[in-house]
């Protein structure tokens, strides 16, 4: 029933439907950029890892200043702009000849996508009502994590077959379909002009500030975003190591890894369809199962490259699937809590600060993963990740219920939805 809902919201499918295709576009990009500096400059391992962070520095450093500016502006107006700033950049990497051209490309796309995130985000809430914002939060959880499936392989299709500079065209065309599909959405509802009209005299530090202090007045809101930013630091340290483990194997096939990613994107995707049509679940309880789950999984990895069992081909992929699936209930039910919780004014601020706690995480796991592989060695790094992650899942399920003593102190949120989804 809450699906039909949401399906029949024109602006939510074409909020999704921009999501989709800018996603895609994102994943092109990547592949194609990697594929020039790596293969055709033949750059060194770290100025390859540079590519990478310039797109993440921003959204860590930025989140909750970017949040502030998405809640203060015309979200609507943010994302389109957003867009086509972006499909220009990308247009100027089709041309670049220089590394530093491409840092700066891709720092600034960094910094628009650190905006575009908590303004969807925002938007999202202004067109979904609470009894769909669950379900809503899986679907946009399911394309992230398709398009992080399909998008590599389609890229390395197109790039095989056209090159990376048609490749940069594509994608930048599909930031212009996206700003296309944005403009058709409607404006913000009368409630949420109202709190923005009611803070046109507070200014960037007032506004940036009271967004700060709604999250410590929430002890769940802190406690959950702690959980997941420590939970995914200690994932990094072995996710980004997959690779190297895999190569204790000795009879392993070359393609392994890439079973085990597709695996993983497929796992997590299952999670959305599971969590969008079965809303009535406790976020925090599955959370914590969801750590535990990953925890599971990356020490039996370990256990069973360690004793080299037979046919990794199929334990290998099951054993992604279980992560991934874990890892969707880990992520997708807190931040649709998150989105069901906090006021449509302030949706910004708070999925920035998420953003920028979650990217944090994705920046220093790898690299704090590589040194500890280097000293520790891989199948017992992977031993110790698993281990964390379960006993991070145990405390937190003792602990759970005095968590959620704290939602008492999140303000009812609003939706400002009503009168607006048909538009």
């Amino acid at each position: 029933m809450m699906m039909g809902g949401l399906l029949k919201n024109k602006a939510f499918i074409t909020l999704m439907l921009a999501q989709l295709i800018s996603s895609i576009g994102d994943w092109l990009s990547i592949v194609a950029i990697i594929t020039m500096v790596g293969l055709k400059w033949e750059a060194s391992p770290m100025e390859v890892s540079f590519i990478i962070l310039c797109l993440a520095v921003p959204m860590a450093l930025l989140g909750p200043f970017t949040g502030t500016i998405a809640d203060r502006m015309n979200r609507k107006a943010i994302m389109i702009l957003s867009d086509v700033v972006r499909a220009g950049l990308i247009l100027i990497l089709a041309f670049a000849d220089t590394l530093w051209t491409v840092y700066i490309c891709l720092f600034i796309v960094g910094i628009l996508s650190a905006i575009f995130v908590p303004a969807k985000n925002g938007k999202l809430k202004e067109l979904i009502d609470q009894e769909n914002m669950k379900s809503a939060m899986s679907i946009t959880s399911m394309i992230d994590s398709g398009t992080k499936v399909l998008g590599p392989l389609l890229s390395g299709l197109l790039v095989s077959a056209f090159g990376t500079k048609m490749v940069f065209f594509i994608d930048s065309g599909t930031f212009v379909i996206s700003a296309l599909l944005l403009i058709t959405l409607p404006q913000a509802a009368a409630s949420v002009r109202v709190d923005s009209n009611e803070q046109g005299g507070a200014t960037f530090k007032e506004d940036f500030l009271e967004g700060i202090r709604f999250i410590k007045g929430s002890r769940y809101l802190v406690v959950g975003m702690v959980v997941l930013g420590v939970s995914l630091l200690i994932l990094q340290l072995s996710d980004s190591q997959i690779i190297v483990l895999l190569r204790e194997l000795p009879n392993a096939s070359p393609d392994l890894f890439g079973y085990i990613v597709t695996a993983s994107g497929v796992g997590m995707f299952f999670t959305g369809l599971l969590l969008a049509k079965k809303t009535d679940y406790n976020a925090l309880f599955l959370l914590f199962i969801g750590v535990c789950g990953i925890g599971i999984s990356f020490s039996m990895l370990a256990l069973l490259t360690l004793l080299d069992l037979a046919l990794p081909v199929l334990w290998g992929p099951a054993l992604g699937l279980t992560a991934g699936f874990s890892a969707g209930l880990v992520f997708i039910p807190f931040q649709a809590a998150v989105q069901t919780e906090t006021p449509v004014h302030m949706t910004g601020r708070v999925f920035g600060v998420l953003n920028s706690v979650t990217t944090t995480a994705t920046i220093i796991g790898p690299l704090a993963g590589g040194l500890l592989a280097t000293v520790l060695g891989v199948i017992p790094t992977f031993v110790i990740t698993g281990l964390l992650l379960v006993a991070v899942s145990i405390v937190g399920l003792v602990f759970k219920s005095k968590i959620e003593r704290g939602r008492a102190n999140v303000s009812e949120s609003q939706s400002g939805a009503h009168g607006t989804a048909s538009s």
